[in-house]
């Protein structure tokens, strides 16, 4: 990307992001904000964050958060937010109380992964996510490079849109520091390579390609070196910038 470029791409970034925060691309209620407010620091907060996020493809982010929350305020399947307590359950109750508020929506794939996350962090961390950010020094680095080692044991978490998305969320919803946050990317989900596409940050031909994902999280990562924001600082503006259908574009 020539230097030229790259400024005209961070200028326009940097209106997205002033955008966002004087609230004019909407945004006061997030997915995510749909919590039950547990401390921050919490074992149950880390966890809450978590094991959703692994299930949130293909989907309607508020729905699977609203899901969620309904999960975890009712006291006849909480439960699965526990980790011990999962591995202990046979699958088919796993599957019928992750089904009860539409966690699941794919009954068998996704109570699967459910439970390979529950084993992973049982076996692993105690039952306990901050163990896996202690483990790995809280550094995005090491994390990515540890989950990616063990790509099986963290089923979709370990995917680089949704990875990088919940390294995110957990910055924002518990009381996690990351040392070098400047490492989380872009998620390049649907909207952001939408948004992407319109600021010309990408090509037509870098679209359709199966590449996309990386292509978009590689630009941003760019764009960004060198100023006093990091890449995923983008990625809630591009987000909502989509669902505006691209409000304000003349002023970028």
């Amino acid at each position: 990307m020539k230097t030229q470029d790259r400024e005209i791409f961070l200028n326009k970034a940097i209106k997205l992001i002033e955008l966002h925060q004087t609230g004019k691309l909407g945004g006061e209620i997030m997915p995510e904000d749909k919590n039950p407010g547990y401390s921050l620091g919490s074992k149950e907060n880390y966890l809450y964050f978590t094991l959703p996020m692994a299930l949130n493809y293909q989907r309607n982010a508020y729905k699977l958060w609203e899901s969620a929350y309904e999960t975890a305020s009712d006291s006849l399947v909480a439960d699965v937010f526990d980790p011990q307590k999962v591995i202990a359950m046979t699958e088919e109750k796993l599957r019928e109380k992750l089904v009860k508020h539409k966690v699941a929506l794919q009954m068998n794939k996704q109570t699967a992964i459910w439970q390979r996350l529950c084993q992973t962090f049982t076996k692993d961390f105690n039952g306990d996510v901050r163990e896996l950010f202690k483990r790995t020094n809280y550094s995005v680095t090491e994390i990515k490079t540890y989950m990616l080692a063990h790509k099986k044991d963290f089923p979709y978490l370990s995917g680089n849109k949704i990875m990088n998305y919940w390294l995110y969320v957990m910055t924002q919803y518990t009381d996690l520091k990351l040392v070098d946050r400047e490492n989380i990317s872009v998620a390049p989900d649907t909207n952001v390579i939408q948004a992407s596409l319109k600021l010309a940050i990408i090509t037509e031909e870098e679209y359709n390609s199966s590449q996309v994902q990386q292509i978009v999280a590689e630009c941003w990562q760019e764009i960004f070196s060198e100023s006093q924001y990091e890449a995923i600082d983008i990625h809630t503006p591009l987000w909502l910038w989509t669902r505006s259908k691209f409000a304000y574009f003349e002023e970028l």
